[in-house]
């Protein structure tokens, strides 16, 4: 009997020693700090959500891309070559008419050089959404297409426009700023046309090279743009179009009396030039001035293309490498970051790194696959977010959101919590699991204490 009663007591004074103890989130005034806690509702997140906080940004160098072209010498048209002197009309030919055929080159594409706007109704505040887009119709800066036919769109990248019609390019603009999560309401617009010319030189007031736009460029409306035919008698001039390899001829007496040779359509690449007699060579020279000046661009363009690649490359290489340096040293620990803090009833006590530039909430913390709640042991109906005061005159009281989401509805609010750097979620045991753990510390006593009682 006296054994009996030894071992029973002995049980007794083990289990009182080695019962199980677990955190708990208690309201009040404890040892160290005040608690506070909060039930987390509709009205209680705009509090939380009250205080201010900037996330860390990332490096200038993941926001930058290498295509923007600086450094790159300007690539104009160039200087138009002189028109030949005028000549003596002393020998006279025959003028023939050679009228081009009529064409028909299709809607206007979008050319390398031609400057467009992209606007946004001045009514929707979309400047910041946009973030460095043209978003109103007052704002006439606009994005020249380059050498590759792309252009470049801060935060959206490079999109290659070049050979499309306006209403393409809209489209495919449209798909690039949707993928991006911009908002997609847009007008796109050529500013300047710079891609498709005319060059009209000659008997003619002002010598000039004249834009295709999106309506046709008819031979008189050219001509009046470069000051108007200027001979004295129009019965020794024509006008020589060069086109395509080939030279055609309209005398001026037959320009003068038919509509239809005035509507011709010019295109592309047409060289215009007016002839106040009837010898050829003085046309020809202009014409192989024209030719030349063309290859001279179209070299000197392939050139400036070829540097702006290997700066482009440079440049790549360069972001990459302080890419790849600001990831390692992250990883290292060597970068200043905010974090928010797991414990209890999690599946790893962790410490979650809270996102660059943007704000993570409560339900991106609890979902994360590498901490979460432990669906075993955690009670999903209470589930703390600890945050001290930041006000010295509290003396580091401490507020405890609460939320329950035994009801999943109660998931929205994990969603619209914010955290906030060095918050701590704290998940406690359900009972079923405090008892368990209880017994199971219990339990080696109720074998152990017996036999050293017996023992002594």
């Amino acid at each position: 009997m006296r054994l009996l009663i030894s071992i029973c007591c002995a049980l007794a004074l083990a289990g009182c020693s080695t019962i199980y103890r677990s955190p708990d989130v208690v309201s009040g005034v404890g040892d160290a700090t005040k608690v506070r806690v909060v039930p987390m509702t509709a009205e209680t997140l705009i509090q939380a959500n009250r205080s201010t906080y900037a996330p860390k940004t990332l490096p200038a160098v993941f926001s930058i891309t290498a295509g923007n072209g600086q450094g790159v010498a300007s690539r104009g048209p160039g200087a138009l070559p002189d028109a030949p002197s005028s000549q003596d009309a002393g020998r006279h030919q025959q003028l023939t008419l050679k009228a081009p055929p009529a064409v028909d080159p299709g809607p206007y594409t979008i050319g390398i050089g031609d400057v467009v706007v992209l606007s946004t109704p001045a009514t929707q505040n979309t400047v910041q959404e946009l973030s460095g887009l043209l978003a109103a119709q007052n704002s006439r800066n606009g994005y020249t297409v380059q050498d590759d036919g792309s252009v470049n769109i801060p935060d959206v990248g490079r999109v290659r426009i070049a050979g499309m019609t306006v209403d393409a390019a809209e489209d495919l603009l449209f798909q690039r700023l949707v993928e991006n999560q911009f908002d997609p309401t847009f007008s796109l617009e050529i500013a300047e046309f710079k891609s498709r010319r005319v060059s009209i030189g000659g008997a003619v007031g002002n010598p000039r090279i004249v834009p295709i736009t999106l309506t046709p460029l008819y031979l008189d409306e050219a001509l009046a743009a470069a000051g108007s035919v200027s001979v004295s008698d129009i019965d020794l001039g024509s006008v020589r179009i060069y086109r395509e390899g080939r030279l055609y001829e309209i005398p001026l007496t037959d320009l003068y009396a038919r509509a239809d040779l005035q509507r011709t359509r010019l295109i592309a690449g047409d060289s215009v030039f007016v002839d106040t007699d009837y010898q050829l060579d003085r046309a020809e020279s202009y014409f192989e001035q024209q030719i030349r000046l063309t290859q001279t661009r179209l070299s000197g363009r392939s050139q400036a293309l070829d540097e702006l690649t290997a700066q482009v490359q440079l440049r790549r290489a360069d972001f990459v490498e302080g890419r790849d340096n600001f990831e390692s040293r992250l990883s290292h620990g060597a970068v200043d970051q905010d974090y928010v803090y797991l414990t209890g009833e999690v599946v790893s006590q962790s410490r979650y790194p809270l996102p660059f530039e943007q704000r993570a909430s409560l339900a991106d913390a609890l979902f994360d696959s590498a901490n979460g709640v432990a669906k075993e042991t955690g009670d999903v109906s209470e589930v703390y977010v600890l945050r001290a005061s930041s006000d010295a005159r509290e003396l580091g009281a401490v507020t405890a959101w609460h939320l329950d989401y035994r009801s999943a509805a109660n998931l929205t609010l994990a969603t619209r919590f914010e955290l906030r750097p060095n918050d701590i979620i704290f998940i406690a045991e359900n009972p079923v699991t405090k008892w368990g753990r209880t017994i199971q510390q219990i339990t080696p006593s109720l074998i152990t204490t017996p036999i050293v009682a017996a023992a002594n």
